[in-house]
């Protein structure tokens, strides 16, 4: 044992230093302590990285509360026994991974648990070749697994790594399964034997069958389900002259888009579309962009250049493991990236159009129905209100739109589609989660659709605002050091804000509360007996709020959603107004972020925390 260790860290260093066959985090150890680093020591190996209903997401370091080999094995351990008593007769996992550091290794441990444990895996990786995101929750539909497991931190920092798991039904775990499995975690810590040795282990059960590599047929299969059910018109696609630009964002999208591109949509690199060079091949370092994210500013610089230097107009884009994607559009007045809610938007009407166009009776027995989640913009409620079909809000996040989508295909709808703010569609014709490359299938063809008709989608956006109220967001965040922060910030909004003897504030600043939804404490002031009309979370903080503007216009309206967020350090806020028109939408919401700012986040004691 290592000398002059504190009382207080001499258990955790010992079990870490006793469980860990990884030579570099268990060197990472040893050397915190001949440093005397007790407080990294106590931060890294104090608690344990919280499984939650997004698995597992963190910064790659040694410690228990980090994303590295030992964790991910004591995971797995967890989460195959606790699958083992949900499916004892049906004993078959799915596991992929990106291209980010560490993810083979990850993978590789995972695979090795669930073989230990007696699962059949299905593993979606070979050498130098990767699988984007949607393809694991592809593969448990196709062979009827009873869990999936995708090693991938999507669009986060190049440092951080991630565990997602996907349920016997497909879509991402919620609860009660995610508390189930923390809880199965717990009681399995320490390591079986053999799980460290996968190169064995993987080599044994391949011979033996039970382990399958299957990344060629599935992808195989994953093309054809795009071909059959979200194909519908490319035979009209400009062709000889490059008329969009691609970037994968240094990550999985293209092995995967060029043959879909290819194979299916009968497109050429470098003929009908170009690929940023610098940003084509899977690149851990993510060396072009300061953040892996489509989102963020200044990550489709390159691609926009490409595309202005070749008199093209349009710019798509995936995030790293290709489940999220992003449109920029070259208007009259220059370059314009589409929001999450500009496309989301775009492919409800899009959808909306197709559906028109089958059959009446199969319309008849299949209703239309989309979904986005509870922050995403209204405007597609507007539409459904006004063209009659179905729509619902769910929380956030694909574990709940693509549960929610199958309760309604069951109940005889047709869900053709889903989607959240933050860039991710689902298409449930593929598979119940979101999915980049999908997206761009659907999007190119609806974007030539509109285009042949003399229509960009900035008139299409411009026509539904016309038709259905101008809508605009202001959405953005605080990074919050402490996570008990954010805690803080919600109890000062329920306890202290709040008037003594009232559910909820009435007024904030000049607006005036509407309505008022705490999921957290399990409150709604417009329902029955109070009770939300949308899944309670007591671990989890969110207030959604209705307003109005003092003096404003009858149909004005400011719809904001606060909530601290699951896998960032951050507290989100979404902010939607609807207006007459686009400048007063523009000033509601930049007015509403300022009073939340001066009202709830510059409190004493807050401001300087955040």
């Amino acid at each position: 044992m290592i000398s002059n260790v504190p009382e207080d860290l001499k258990q955790s260093i010992g079990l870490w230093l006793s469980q860990d066959r990884n030579e570099k985090t268990y060197k990472e150890i040893v050397g915190l302590c001949d440093a005397g680093n007790w407080s990294e020591l106590h931060e890294r190996l104090n608690s344990r990285l919280k499984f939650g209903t997004a698995g597992l997401r963190a910064r790659m370091e040694a410690g228990f509360n980090r994303m590295n080999t030992l964790v991910v094995i004591q995971a797995t351990q967890g989460l195959s026994q606790y699958i083992k008593e949900q499916f004892p007769d049906r004993l078959i996992a799915v596991v992929g991974h990106d291209h980010r550091f560490n993810s083979g290794d990850f993978a590789k441990a995972t695979a090795t648990v669930f073989l230990k444990a007696g699962f059949k895996v299905h593993y979606l990786n070979q050498e130098d070749c990767f699988v984007h995101t949607p393809m694991v929750p592809f593969t448990v539909n196709r062979v009827r697994a009873s869990v999936g497991v995708m090693i991938t931190a999507s669009h986060n920092p190049k440092l951080d790594n991630g565990y997602k798991v996907y349920y016997s039904n497909g879509c991402q775990i919620i609860p009660p399964h995610d508390s189930a499995i923390a809880k199965s975690i717990e009681a399995n810590l320490a390591p079986r034997d053999g799980v460290w040795d996968w190169h064995q282990a993987m080599k044994q059960a391949a011979i033996e069958g039970r382990l399958v590599y299957e990344r060629d047929q599935m992808l195989e299969q994953y093309m054809k389900c795009v071909k059959e059910s979200l194909v519908t018109d490319v035979d009209s696609f400009s062709r000889g002259k490059p008329w969009f630009v691609y970037t994968p964002m240094h990550g999985v999208g293209y092995q995967i888009f060029d043959q879909i591109a290819s194979k299916i949509l009968q497109l050429r690199v470098d003929r009908d579309f170009l690929v940023v060079p610098e940003q084509l091949n899977p690149d851990p370092e993510f060396y072009t962009v300061q953040f892996p994210n489509p989102e963020e500013k200044g990550a489709l610089d390159l691609a926009i250049e490409l595309a202005e230097n070749h008199g093209i107009k349009l710019v798509i884009a995936s995030d790293p493991d290709a489940d999220r994607f992003s449109v920029a559009f070259k208007e009259f007045h220059g370059w314009r990236q589409l929001t999450g809610n500009d496309i989301g938007f775009l492919f409800a009407y899009y959808e909306l159009q197709k559906y028109r166009g089958f059959d009446a009776e199969y319309r008849n027995s299949h209703p239309l129905a989309m979904l986005n989640s509870t922050v995403s913009s209204q405007m597609i409620s507007s539409m459904a209100t006004l063209e009659g079909f179905y729509h619902e809000d769910t929380l956030t996040g694909f574990k709940w739109i693509g549960n929610r989508a199958l309760e309604l295909e069951s109940r005889g709808y047709y869900v053709p589609f889903g989607f959240e703010e933050a860039i991710g569609y689902m298409f449930p014709a593929t598979e119940y989660d979101k999915d980049g490359l999908s997206a761009a299938v659907v999007f190119l063809q609806a974007y030539h659709s509109w285009m042949s008709q003399g229509k960009s989608p900035i008139t299409i956006l411009d026509e539904a605002s016309a038709k259905y109220g101008v809508f605009r967001e202001y959405n953005g965040y605080y990074v919050v050091a402490d996570p008990s922060l954010t805690d803080r910030v919600f109890a000062y909004i329920r306890e202290d804000y709040t008037p003594k003897g009232e559910s909820y504030p009435r007024t904030i600043g000049d607006l005036q509360v509407k309505t008022f939804r705490d999921l957290t404490t399990g409150y709604q002031s417009d329902t029955p007996n109070n009770i939300p009309n949308l899944p309670v979370d007591p671990s989890s903080q969110m207030i959604t709020i209705v307003a109005q503007p003092n003096g404003g216009e009858s149909e004005e309206q400011v719809r904001f959603t606060l909530r601290g967020s699951g896998t960032e350090p951050k507290l989100k806020i979404y902010i939607e107004a609807r207006a007459k028109d686009e400048p007063r939408a523009k000033e509601l919401t930049r007015h509403t972020w300022e009073i939340l700012r001066e009202e709830w986040f510059s409190r004493p004691g807050l401001s300087t925390k955040f």
